[in-house]
């Protein structure tokens, strides 16, 4: 079935009221009765209710991954809703050789570094600034430091672009070291390589901000 972009933005466009609104008990209204397979087999199809199930599944951590390598909250939106278009638009690509959410995740970096490509140097020069550390913190700015969690973004934003995104697919997407060198393109071994470094540099970044691992 061949989707026009009109028909991909509509179908966008009601994913939201879709997802939140209250639907009849059905397998695909459950989020968990249907496998990502059969939900893309279901969009390469043209079923909207597919979509719909599919985006509620992914969307928040496509945006998550999305963010954490653009640092932008806006054009993480965008490229969200670019990844989502593509999904409907190319379903009938998918060849199973991967898990779905590895797929779109794939679709998401490739996404991401081309924004960083057109990004003007000097908002890459101001997004860099904004991560240095103020001496003359506020009250509020230090009690914000002593929130681990806080501490530890914090420290992932002070790892290179290709440190944060091992640790982000192994972490916090659960990606096997096979399935991150899929999306990201790279052999095996080297993934291995990336996250020893990166996990040290993380270390060193924790220990510094007064948080020591186990």
């Amino acid at each position: 079935m061949v989707k026009s972009k009109d028909s991909v933005s509509d179908t966008l466009r009601s994913v939201h009221t879709t997802a939140a609104s209250p639907r009849p008990r059905s397998r695909i209204a459950q989020p968990q009765a249907t496998s990502d397979e059969v939900l893309i087999a279901r969009i390469a199809g043209g079923d909207r209710l597919a979509m719909a199930t599919l985006y509620a599944r992914h969307h928040v951590r496509v945006f998550r991954f999305l963010l954490r390598l653009v640092q932008d909250e806006s054009t993480a939106e965008d490229l969200t809703a670019e990844v989502l278009f593509d999904v409907w638009r190319h379903a009938d690509r998918f060849e199973r050789r991967s898990a779905v959410s590895t797929w779109v995740l794939g679709i998401a970096r490739f996404k991401a570094l081309s924004a960083l490509r057109r990004r003007p140097l000097d908002e890459l020069d101001e997004q860099a600034a904004k991560a240095i550390e103020d001496p003359a913190d506020n009250p509020a700015t230090e009690l914000e430091k002593k929130d681990t969690g806080t501490v530890i973004r914090r420290c992932l934003t002070e790892l290179s672009a290709q440190h944060r995104e091992i640790i982000d697919l192994a972490y916090y997407h659960e990606k096997s070291l096979e399935e991150v060198a899929e999306i990201i393109g790279i052999p095996k071994n080297t993934v291995k390589t990336r996250m020893l470094r990166a996990r040290a540099r993380l270390g060193e970044l924790l220990k510094r901000a007064g948080i020591e691992r186990d």
